[in-house]
Formats: structure tokens, C-alpha cells, sequence
């Protein structure tokens, strides 16, 4: 069974930073694909970043130099660290991989206010 456990969300100020965390079980990171998702207010789920087996990484034009995505394959676990945190990166962040099925993490509530 894959369960996906996301951590490391909070309330943080403009320009502040955070490292989210997405700790898998039931599956290994490093064979497959992994991403980040956010959902803001009101709107549907966009990519942010992704890493795939080979350790290539992509991200969404608007985090692009803010956001970096990386995987420590023994602790099978996802990070995102994100910098220079912007209003607008506010939402609830999902990690995501797909392994014959679609999984989903429970989401990590990120909030940049002042």
C-alpha cells in the first residue's frame, strides 16, 4: 500500500522560506517519478516541481529560481525547499506520484502573509 506523508508547511512571511517534506512508504522514490502539486483558494491543482527517476528536475515558470526539488533516496523522502516565498504561492501542496495508480499526499497547508 503507498502512502505518501507530506510535512513543513506554516505561515510565513514575503520573501521568507520553507522545506516541505513527503515521506513515501509502499513504494521507492528513486524508481519513479515524484512531484509537487499546489491548489490555490478556490482554483484546481498546478505543478510546481518535479524530479523524475533519473534525478532530472522541472519546474513552473513562476518558482523557477525560488524553488528547488530534491530526493534523499535513503529516507525515501521528496523536499521541496522553497525561497523567496511570494502571496501567491500560497496554497495547499500536495506531493504526487504515479505508480500504476495516482497518489496523493494529504496536502501541506502553506499560507505567505504578512
Amino acid at each position: 500500500q503507498v502512502q505518501l506523508v507530506e510535512s513543513g508547511g506554516g505561515l510565513v512571511q514575503p520573501g521568507g522560506s520553507l522545506r516541505l517534506s513527503c515521506a513515501a512508504s509502499g513504494i521507492i522514490f528513486a524508481h519513479n517519478h515524484v512531484a509537487w502539486y499546489r491548489q490555490a483558494p478556490g482554483q484546481g491543482r498546478d505543478l510546481v516541481a518535479r524530479i523524475t527517476a533519473a534525478g532530472t528536475t522541472n519546474y513552473a515558470d513562476s518558482v523557477k529560481g525560488r524553488f528547488t526539488i530534491s530526493r534523499d533516496n535513503a529516507k525515501n523522502t521528496v523536499y521541496l525547499q522553497m525561497n523567496s516565498l511570494k502571496s501567491e504561492d500560497t496554497g495547499v501542496y500536495y506531493c504526487y506520484v504515479r505508480f500504476l495508480n495516482d497518489y496523493w499526499g494529504q496536502g501541506t497547508q502553506v499560507t505567505v502573509s504578512s
